[in-house]
C-alpha cells in the first residue's frame, strides 16, 4: 500500500473522529470536560495497544480471539503473584510476558503451521487461559501493587503515561510495518501468501511473527490496565474482544489481509473510547454500549468494502493456514 493511500485510510477515521467531538460538545458537554477527557485517555491509550496486535493478525487473515484470555491472565498473573508487594512486581511482569507470548507462539504455530482456522484456534486458547485465570485467582480478584499503580496512573506534562506508551507502540509498529523491509514482506504475507511463496518468502515465520506480536501487545495492554484500575477483575480481559475488532475495522484494515495501519487503528480505539463515554454520560445502559460496537464494526466493514478494499471480484477468500 502505498503511503497515499495509507494516509486516505487514517484520515478518514481520524475526520470521523474529529466530527464525534463536536458533536459530543453539542449533545452531552460533560464528555467532553477536561476530567471526562483525561478519564477518557487512558483507556483509549489501552485500546489502542490491543487493537495494534489485533491489527498484525487480520492483516495476514486472520482473526484473534484470544484477546480476553491474553489480557485477563496478565492481569490476573501482574496482581495475584506480587500480591501487593511491588518488589516482586519485576517478576510477576516477565511471568505474564513469558505466559502471553507462549500463547501467541502456541496459537501462531497452529494456525502456520497445521493449518487449523484462526477463529479455531484463538476461540480454544481463550478457553485455555481462562482455565488458566481461574486456577491462579480462584475467582478472587486482588489488588495491583502501589507501583504498578502509580506508573499506569502518573503523567509527562501533563500527558497520561498510558497515552505516551501507546504513540510509542503505534509509531513503532508503524514503522516496522510500513518502513522496513520486513515490514513489506509481512503485507505481501497477508495479501498473497502463494504469491509471497513463490518469491522465496517464507510466508508461515511471517504469519506466526503476528500472533506473537499481538500476544506482547496484549500483555502490555493488560500491565496498563491492572495499572490503572486499582482492582481489576479476574476477567478484565472480556471487554477488549469486540472493541479491539472494531477499532481495527474502523481503521480500515483489510479483513482479508495484506492491508492495514496500526495508526487508524489507534485512532478508531480513540473514536471508540469516546463514543462509549458519551453513550454513558446520557445515562444509557451497558447493552445499548455493546449494540453500538457491533454496528461500529457492521458499518465500517460495509464501508471499506463499498470503497473496495473487500477482495476483489474473483479472488478467494482467504483462509488462516498454509496456502
Amino acid at each position: 500500500m502505498t503511503w497515499a493511500r495509507g494516509r486516505a485510510s487514517w484520515s478518514g477515521i481520524a475526520l470521523a473522529t474529529l466530527m464525534l467531538f463536536a458533536g459530543s460538545l453539542i449533545a452531552q458537554p460533560r464528555s467532553v470536560s477536561q476530567s471526562s477527557i483525561l478519564g477518557m485517555l487512558p483507556f483509549a491509550a489501552i485500546l489502542a495497544v490491543a487493537a495494534a496486535g489485533q491489527t498484525l493478525v487480520i492483516q495476514q487473515g486472520g482473526i484473534d480471539l484470544s484477546v480476553p484470555g491474553v489480557m485477563s491472565i496478565t492481569v490476573v498473573i501482574v496482581t495475584h503473584l506480587p500480591n501487593g508487594d511491588s518488589g516482586k512486581l519485576a517478576a510477576a511482569l516477565l511471568v505474564a510476558l513469558a505466559v502471553a507470548v507462549g500463547a501467541g507462539t502456541a496459537t501462531g504455530l497452529t494456525v502456520s503451521r497445521i493449518g487449523v482456522m484462526p477463529i479455531v484456534t484463538t476461540l480454544g486458547m481463550n478457553a485455555l487461559l481462562f482455565g488458566g485465570v481461574l486456577a491462579i485467582s480462584g475467582g478472587t480478584p486482588r489488588l495491583t501493587t502501589p507501583a504498578l499503580h502509580a506508573f499506569a496512573t502518573s503523567s509527562v506534562l501533563d500527558v497520561p503515561t498510558t497515552v505516551l506508551i501507546a504513540i510509542g507502540v503505534t509509531a513503532a509498529v508503524a514503522f516496522v510495518v510500513k518502513r522496513t523491509v520486513v515490514g513489506r514482506r509481512f503485507e505481501a504475507v497477508g495479501a498473497n501468501a502463494a504469491a509471497a511463496r513463490a518469491a522465496g518468502i517464507a510466508f508461515t515465520r511471517y504469519r506466526m511473527g503476528a500472533y506473537v506480536a499481538a500476544g506482547a501487545l496484549y500483555w502490555a495492554a493488560a500491565v496498563l490496565l491492572a495499572g490503572v484500575v486499582i482492582t481489576p477483575s479476574v476477567f478484565q480481559g472480556n471487554d477488549y474482544l469486540l472493541p479491539a475488532v472494531a477499532a481495527v475495522v474502523l481503521g480500515g484494515t483489510s479483513l482479508v489481509g495484506g492491508s492495514g495501519s496500526a495508526v487508524a487503528s489507534a485512532i478508531g480505539a480513540l473514536f471508540l473510547t469516546q463514543l462509549q463515554q458519551l453513550v454513558l454520560t446520557t445515562g444509557a445502559s451497558t447493552a445499548v454500549q455493546y449494540l453500538i460496537e457491533a454496528a461500529a464494526i457492521v458499518a465500517g466493514v460495509a464501508v471499506y468494502r463499498v470503497r473496495g478494499i473487500g477482495p476483489r471480484r474473483g479472488e478467494p477468500e482467504r483462509g488462516g493456514g498454509t496456502t
